[in-house]
């Protein structure tokens, strides 16, 4: 179970950075970008590429960013400049990418295993530095000697990188760059009155956008050994679940309490999606459904909890309202009594 759960978390801190790139587009800037099942495979195909060639894996990795952020100014040209609605800009550019991702790839699948990547680096790292034996050993003294990770390296590094990008995100849009496209996001006719270019705005936070959903890409091709044209069927929901279900447990007071929300929800959902399938009537082939009904409670749960909220304030206020009228009626005949 511990090797379950240290795996879920592992695996969520890296999808974290996803997560953030889908809370760009759909919450600051109020655009469904459906590139990002396209962009998730272009940066996890660029980087095998460039490992299975020789490249150097941080290189490869930073490419990533490259290839992600062209995905999205595609996408937004598409939008801003060709004049096609925002739904349908981001499936063009998705249905576009599958066959860009074939041609980067060369083939359907590109396997990792035997290759020099990002993590197998860190992991050397670590082992030679003796951290991993060094957590192991805190783990057998507390009777967990059968549910050692093979190494603490990676989830260590991805938490670092992870909350850098968190605090980086979280400086950019408090600069005049990052409020004006949050401002697009809210009204474009407003922050159009102000002489701001929202075409470039759009197109600029859509690349940043896909820029951290290829990035996350690559890193997960890393940490499974293999990218394929396929595993980024899906990315939307998994996104959209992390912001949701961070959303409902942290809240939005702030952009940074939000952004760190998006970190929990993603991390939670890997969590809960790996409960799941410990379940025994349930397999691996089940996952979409549990995102499906993950999603559908996360979006639900909220409001039913407002329209109780709601109902009991109400109930509140017409209980109030009575009392006072009943105080009211009691003052007055009180009066009529004294008078008499």
């Amino acid at each position: 179970m511990f090797t379950a759960i240290f795996g879920s978390f592992e695996a969520g801190i890296i999808y974290a950075i996803m997560a953030l790139g889908v809370y760009l587009s759909f919450r600051i800037l109020d655009f469904p970008d459906l590139t990002v099942d396209g962009s998730f495979v272009t940066g996890a195909a660029v980087t095998a590429v460039m490992i299975a060639g020789g490249a150097n894996p941080f290189y490869a990795t930073i490419m990533a960013l490259f290839a992600g952020f062209a995905a999205g100014c595609m996408t937004g040209l598409l939008h801003t400049f060709g004049k096609i609605n925002n739904l349908l800009s981001g499936i063009l550019m998705m249905i576009a990418l599958y066959s860009i991702n074939l041609r980067i790839m060369g083939r359907s699948n590109i396997p990792l295993l035997n290759a020099d990547t990002t993590f197998t680096k860190i992991r050397g790292v670590f082992d030679e530095a003796g951290i991993d034996s060094f957590f192991n050993g805190i783990l057998s003294t507390v009777g967990l000697s059968d549910s050692l990770p093979e190494t603490w390296g990676i989830l260590i590094v991805m938490i670092f990188v992870t909350f850098v990008i968190k605090f980086i995100t979280d400086w950019f849009l408090q600069t005049e760059i990052g409020l004006a496209i949050r401002a697009t996001g809210d009204n474009k006719r407003m922050i159009r009155s102000l002489s701001a270019n929202t075409s470039i705005l759009v197109v600029l936070g859509l690349g940043l956008s896909n820029a951290l959903v290829a990035f996350s890409g690559a890193l997960i091709a890393q940490q499974g050994g293999f990218a394929d044209v396929g595993m980024g069927i899906g990315m939307i929901v998994i996104g959209l679940a992390s912001v949701i279900i961070g959303e409902a447990l942290f809240g939005t007071k702030t952009i940074a309490r939000t952004t760190l929300a998006v970190i929990g929800g993603s991390i939670i959902y890997r969590i809960v999606v790996t409960l799941a399938l410990r379940v025994e009537f349930l397999d691996p082939g089940d996952m979409k459904l549990i995102t499906a009904i993950i999603v559908i409670i996360a979006l639900t749960t909220p409001k039913i909890i407002d329209s109780s909220k709601e109902k009991k304030r109400k109930a509140q206020k017409r209980t109030r309202m009575i009392q006072a009228s009943a105080q009211t009626r009691g003052e007055n005949h009180a009066a009529i009594k004294s008078d008499s």
